[in-house]
């Protein structure tokens, strides 16, 4: 693309965020930043801050540091890396089937690359329409609507915006949902016949944000039995959970911790792990599911245990967003 012709459009993808480091002040800099956001934790300003302050990053990054140090490759986090891949995987289907290049950019909510930093390869491409895609495939207040409060912010200062579009979720979007499918059909492939039961585990939101209207469980249940349904599973031969709670006010229920050991205490003979609301592997499904919860379940007596990898940067899932862009650039 020359230098003087400006692109029809761009994409921005946005995911949560990563350390820069798997060290406890990289750590410390990063949890701050995600848990004072209120769409994260909704508690009242001046309280979480003595409690975020006062207790949390005292404590906690040491031990968070210690586990994102288990995952990190020699690309950086995980997450991070695959974003990358993503972004190069989706820029280069759009410009084989547009017949042009059709700039990519990719940013966080928390951490590094900013909003900011989008902002300024924006200025410089001469960006003038944008079609945002937040990579989580269930709304949440707590990740969707922050990264859509994230990049307003940054464009507060902006004396030129360009035209936004904004795709709010894909729960139940075809092509996502055969790509998953096409993940689990696979792993099993792999492992010689399909597993006893297949377990879906979502990140967890304290259940009083359901309460408030937060259409998230509402969208997991969606995509489970959407899944299910494309796998030609019964209601026996499937499970939802929800992982990742934090403090002590109850959250989403079934709990991916507790039905592991409950699951292993039964003496299964097998189980297949996917996280369908993670579009790539972090550390809350490598080290969390793939490690911790793993450990749960055998440790109680459950024997076959696999993790199925995140849709990551597989060709169905880049198939999938260069689908998702074209529908809603229509008339671009």
């Amino acid at each position: 693309m020359s230098s003087n012709k400006k692109p029809p459009f761009a994409v921005l993808l946005v995911n949560l965020g990563t350390p820069d480091a798997p060290t406890p002040s990289a750590v410390k800099k990063y949890l701050a930043e995600f848990l004072w956001d209120s769409r994260v934790v909704d508690v009242a300003r001046p309280l979480w801050w003595l409690i975020l302050h006062g207790i949390i990053l005292r404590f906690r990054p040491s031990r968070v540091a210690k586990n994102y140090q288990q995952v990190w490759t020699e690309e950086g986090s995980p997450l991070l890396a695959i974003s990358k891949q993503q972004r190069q995987g989706l820029e280069a289907k759009l410009e084989a089937t547009l017949g042009e290049k059709i700039p990519v950019l990719l940013a966080m909510t928390y951490g590094s690359p900013s909003m900011e930093d989008v902002g300024r390869q924006m200025r410089e491409l001469g960006v003038e329409k944008l079609l945002v895609l937040p990579m989580y495939p269930q709304f949440s207040s707590s990740t969707t609507a922050a990264a859509f409060d994230r990049l307003a912010a940054s464009l507060k200062k902006c004396p030129h915006w360009p035209e936004l579009r904004f795709i709010r979720d894909y729960a139940t979007y075809p092509a996502y949902i055969k790509a998953l499918a096409e993940s689990v059909r696979q792993s099993w492939q792999s492992q010689g016949k399909a597993s006893e039961l297949l377990i879906m585990s979502f990140h967890g939101i304290p259940q009083r944000y359901t309460a408030k209207g937060d259409p998230y469980a509402r969208h997991c249940k969606a995509t489970a039995k959407a899944l299910a349904a494309e796998l030609g599973l019964q209601p026996e031969q499937w499970k939802l959970t929800y992982q990742s709670r934090f403090g002590r006010e109850p959250w989403l229920q079934p709990y991916t911790d507790e039905t592991m050991k409950s699951l292993g205490a039964a003496k299964t003979e097998g189980i297949s792990v996917i996280c369908p609301g993670f579009s790539a592997d972090c550390l809350e499904t490598l080290e969390e599911i793939e490690e911790e919860n793993r450990e749960y379940y055998e440790e109680a007596g459950g024997k076959g245990f696999t993790y199925i990898p995140a849709l990551n940067a597989r060709s169905e899932h880049i198939q999938m967003m260069q689908e998702l862009v074209r529908q809603h650039t229509q008339g671009w």
